[in-house]
């Protein structure tokens, strides 16, 4: 009786365990994607609006303002721009020791010279056109926007530390960013924490780049600190039982820029 000949174009049949090592090589890939590329992040005040609202979640790109491997380079490496919007931990640690995540624009590089007047922002003594940044309000603080003209003095939202600082770092009117810092400002000016209060960032600060909002839920502005366990087994609560009607579906995958 003659063998059996199979086609040449006869697709190979996977077996039970190359099913599951196929399986468990997506899972490790996605897995090193989430904790070493990418991370995501919400956002807790108002700060950054428009351009981030409260309540959107971001999905933060990390390898890309990493500092390049010797061995590995993943993606293209690149430093930290003027206009950049990225998630740092904030200079100043909390009383425990640890250091709180915050998103902000990159207003000064390194070199810069930077003021403040009624509100406008001069790098390099020219005038900056920020379509990305809120109107002035109502509420006119003149050490805020005409920084650093007008001593913090005992304004309680600046650091010890900065107010020490801030005489050290103008040069003719214009606060000097030093080598291997960078100066923030969020987008919501009258409204920001931002290196006016606390100074400038550390380039070992900076984690990453948001690159869009994967979803965004109508809640209330928060403080930029962690709040307590009981605080957020209530949220989640609450996003679970009004996540289809507090969604805003408009944000979806909207790209931050």
């Amino acid at each position: 009786m003659p063998k059996k000949i199979e086609a040449e174009n006869e697709p190979k049949r996977e077996t039970r365990f190359e099913g599951f090592a196929s399986l468990c090589s997506v899972l490790v890939t996605g897995l090193f994607a989430l904790t070493f590329v990418f991370q995501n992040f919400m956002i807790p005040s108002s700060s950054m609006a428009s351009t981030l609202q409260v309540g959107d979640h971001v999905m933060v790109e990390r390898e890309t303002l990493a500092p390049p491997a010797h061995w590995m380079s993943l993606l293209p490496y690149r430093d930290v721009r003027r206009g950049d919007v990225v998630v740092f931990y904030k200079p100043v640690p909390q009383d425990d020791g640890g250091h709180i995540p915050l998103v902000k624009r990159v207003i000064g590089v390194p070199g810069d010279h930077i003021h403040l007047r009624g509100g406008v922002v001069y790098l390099n003594s020219v005038a900056q056109n920020e379509s990305y940044a809120a109107k002035l309000t109502a509420r006119y603080d003149p050490y805020v926007n005409d920084f650093p003209s007008v001593p913090p003095g005992d304004h309680p939202d600046v650091t010890a530390a900065w107010s020490l600082a801030l005489t050290e770092s103008v040069e003719k009117g214009d606060v000097v960013v030093p080598a291997g810092h960078y100066f923030m400002m969020g987008d919501n000016r009258d409204h920001s924490m931002d290196s006016r209060f606390w100074g400038f960032v550390p380039r070992e600060n900076i984690l990453g780049r948001p690159l869009f909002v994967y979803w965004s839920f109508d809640a209330p502005e928060n403080d930029e600190l962690k709040p307590a366990m009981s605080e957020q087994l209530s949220s989640t609560a609450h996003e679970i039982l009004h996540f289809f009607d507090k969604t805003r579906w408009s944000r979806t995958l909207h790209p931050v820029e």
